[in-house]
């Protein structure tokens, strides 16, 4: 028989992988266990769970051992469960220690390390090791204020209109969030899947983050601190392409965004 704390470990293990909206794949990976032991977990087939498990899910989950085995989360409602998660404020004012990699030139000065494409996957698993951070291109740049780490992206899609698609964005670091201000555009690295957003970014209270496009046609999402690895703030942007005035595609995408809105409130 699965005791009342293993059955609530499960359940509200399924539950939070589903709130978060992860298939058991993308987080069998992220927790670099396999997805048997996962699912195990999941359906009570673990009756005693190993304790590293038990703290590596935690953390991932940013909720305590103690909720995960005795509260029945899935009963909560939103406002409690935001209650029950550690550290989002602190975490959000870069309170808890964040370990951030950097290299410096012959002068002993900071380099602008270069993060493309292909390395953004390998990159939320090394960008505390100073050893994979050396392994990114480096470069300087001129006129840069100083006493900030700054890093520099790509960018793909068209949600940040006016800046071209597919720019390089040269970012500084920030280390507490809630010092941003409304609508500050920044580089956001999630802990899972593969984004790193360009977005308009909003620190709310209890560290959610509201996240925003500058192009209409996107929607605005929400996001917890805990989900986020990093954020970087704008600087100044690289590109071959000048920017270009709306298109008559863009405004029509716009009409119809507006024309969904509308429908929504009937």
């Amino acid at each position: 028989m699965v005791s009342k704390f293993m059955s609530n470990w499960g359940e509200n293990v399924k539950f939070l992988r589903n709130r978060w909206q992860l298939s058991q794949d993308s987080l069998a990976k992220d927790l670099q266990i396999s997805r048997s032991k996962l699912n195990a977990h999941e359906n009570g087939h673990t009756i005693n769970p190993p304790v590293e498990d038990l703290l590596m899910i935690s953390e991932y989950f940013k909720i305590s051992i103690d909720h995960l085995l005795k509260t029945n989360i899935r009963n909560l409602k939103d406002g409690d469960l935001d209650k029950l998660s550690l550290r989002d404020e602190t975490y959000a004012k870069g309170d808890d220690l964040r370990v951030l990699a950097i290299t410096v030139n012959s002068e002993n000065t900071e380099n602008v390390e270069f993060v493309p494409l292909k390395a953004q996957a390998g990159y939320r698993a090394g960008y505390s090791d100073p050893n994979y951070i050396a392994t990114l291109p480096k470069y300087t740049f001129p006129n840069l204020a100083r006493g900030k780490t700054y890093r520099m992206f790509p960018t793909q899609g068209d949600s940040m209109l006016p800046i071209p698609e597919g720019s390089d964005i040269l970012t500084s670091y920030v280390q507490d969030w809630t010092k941003l201000k409304t609508c500050s555009p920044c580089i956001v690295i999630f802990r899972t899947g593969n984004e790193f957003v360009f977005k308009n970014v909003t620190v709310q209270k209890r560290g959610n983050v509201l996240l925003e496009s500058t192009n209409e046609i996107y929607e605005p999402y929400n996001a917890t601190a805990s989900q986020i690895l990093e954020m970087w703030q704008f600087e100044r942007y690289i590109s071959r392409d000048i920017p270009q005035a709306p298109t008559e595609i863009n405004e029509l995408k716009t009409i119809l965004l507006d024309m969904k809105k509308q429908l929504k409130l009937k």
